[in-house]
């Protein structure tokens, strides 16, 4: 099937679907209960880019910036941009030490309900057999169907499969390598793997800016629909710069497609989206590297990666602690979010065992505490304590620093977690909102038991607080309280 027939598919999908490619008709969506239910998944941002293993998942752009750091390793590990470029990378990709067994084995030990791989940075080039370009991981480099062997595994695994698309910035992703001499250069043409290269948005988040032409936005559409075709992942994630005034249309088109073709099938579909592309309500709204200061009355979700510097692997990540993971978990899912981790493998397809070490503690923690945070939803109020959260994206490179104060609340049937994101040396506990006569509480408590320890604690409920109090419970991570209410 050609671009122009495949063109005339969506379309044709869109009319006789009961989705159409209007806000009105979008806003019909759902979010499935599997999601809400699903609150922690994994992220994996693998490619090309893993080969430099240098800055991070941005060197096919930082590489063409003259007089950046990515630009003068390049020279002194490489050579000159116009001798190896970018697509020179590629043979480099063998993925020899990919096994996708061993990877579902890992993401289901962390914990993880749904594992999303991304599908297409912004390089260009898919980890997919593609219909559409030559530049794929089937075609070159490691000759395989990466995501495909992914589905495969991950199924069998209970982990529900999941993509993400970041094409939309490869408008301008390559276009310094123009602005001297190096490997991309006029003319490039439609199936080029640098194609378009076109002048990078001065500010990126003007909306107006460097409009991509049809050409590129059709290009984008049928990449997108492709893959929601072979592989039917029930949700879809757009990275940033779809909020483009140009990309307007086509995200309507792409929705009711989705929409449209997962009814057909028979299978829930998620879009998330960053920076108000979609209408609230017509997909999820998801904040990078941050998350919100407060409880919200939709469902939203945060992605971030394990490391603070870097996406993909890189030979200096910075990686951040367990607590820190675990703590941001709580808070996120008591406000009504989901958080989803990334993983950045090597190029050669193994995981670091840094990476590993996290996500076995983190699974070993779900696995005691799990109960508060799957399947739950959030209370009156998310919690309590003196610690304030940063509100926004690109906001988790600071620490934050939680005391024995800072509680956060989930709610399953007649059960109220109550989880301490520290836990006191003294081990007294004190939780105001669940005072006597409380403005977020005036029920009846029956009891009060300790996940994971033996310890039957005690308690007290007075016009203070709540007061739990043990003797022998100590942990570096939150420790959480099931409140059995009446």
């Amino acid at each position: 099937m050609n671009k122009s027939e495949y063109l005339n598919v969506i379309d044709d999908t869109i009319s006789k679907g009961s989705f159409k490619d209007d806000w009105t008709s979008l806003s019909h969506f759902q979010v499935p209960q599997w999601y809400r239910n699903a609150k922690f998944g994994i992220f994996i941002h693998w490619g090309v880019y893993s080969v430099p293993a240098f800055g991070n998942e941005w060197y096919p752009r930082n590489m063409y910036m003259q007089g950046s750091a990515e630009y003068e390793h390049h020279i002194a590990v490489y050579g000159a941009h116009k001798n190896f470029g970018y697509k020179d990378f590629i043979p480099m990709f063998t993925a020899e030490n990919f096994q996708a067994e061993e990877w579902a084995e890992l993401f289901k030990r962390s914990g993880a309900k749904y594992v999303m791989p991304v599908a297409e940075h912004h390089d260009g080039i898919q980890m997919y057999k593609s219909a559409f370009s030559h530049y794929n991981t089937y075609e070159m480099g490691p000759k395989r169907d990466l995501l495909a062997e992914m589905k495969g595994a991950f199924d069998k695994q209970d982990l529900t499969f999941c993509v993400s698309s970041h094409r939309a910035e490869h408008w301008f992703f390559m276009s310094h390598g123009k602005e001297f001499e190096s490997d991309i250069h006029e003319p490039l043409v439609d199936g080029d793997l640098y194609w378009p290269a076109m002048p990078e948005p001065s500010v990126h988040h003007d909306l107006h800016e460097s409009p991509p032409h049809q050409a590129f936005l059709e290009d984008w559409l049928i990449r997108s629909c492709e893959l929601v075709d072979k592989f039917q992942p029930q949700v879809f994630y757009f990275d940033w710069w779809i909020q483009h005034a140009a990309f307007k249309p086509y995200l309507k088109k792409f929705a009711a497609y989705y929409y449209n073709r997962a009814e057909e099938c028979g299978y829930p579909a998620v879009i998330n989206y960053k920076h108000d592309a979609f209408m609230l309500g017509c997909a999820v709204p998801d904040v990078e590297r941050g998350q919100f200061a407060e409880l919200k009355p939709y469902f939203w979700q945060t992605d971030t990666a394990i490391t603070k510097n870097s996406w993909c692997y890189t030979e200096n990540n910075e990686y951040k602690t367990v607590g820190e993971i675990i703590r941001d978990l709580v808070d996120i899912v008591s406000k009504n979010g989901n958080l989803m981790l990334n993983v950045g493998p090597k190029a050669d397809g193994s995981i670091s065992d840094q990476d590993r070490d996290i996500l076995h503690s983190i699974g070993d923690w779900l696995s005691v505490n799990g109960e508060s945070i799957y399947d739950t939803s959030y209370w009156r109020i998310f919690g309590e304590g003196p610690t304030k959260i940063i509100e926004g994206q690109f906001t988790d490179g600071n620490t934050k620093i939680f005391t024995s104060e800072d509680i956060r609340f989930t709610v399953k049937g007649s059960s109220l977690y109550a989880t301490i994101l520290v836990y006191p040396d003294d081990g007294v506990v004190n939780i105001q909102s669940l005072k006597e006569h409380s403005v977020h509480f005036q029920g009846l408590i029956k009891d009060v038991h300790i996940l994971g320890f033996d310890e039957k604690p005690s308690w007290d409920q007075t016009g203070e607080a709540l007061t739990i109090k043990t003797t022998r419970v100590q942990s570096p991570l939150p420790i959480v309280f099931r409140i059995d209410l009446d």
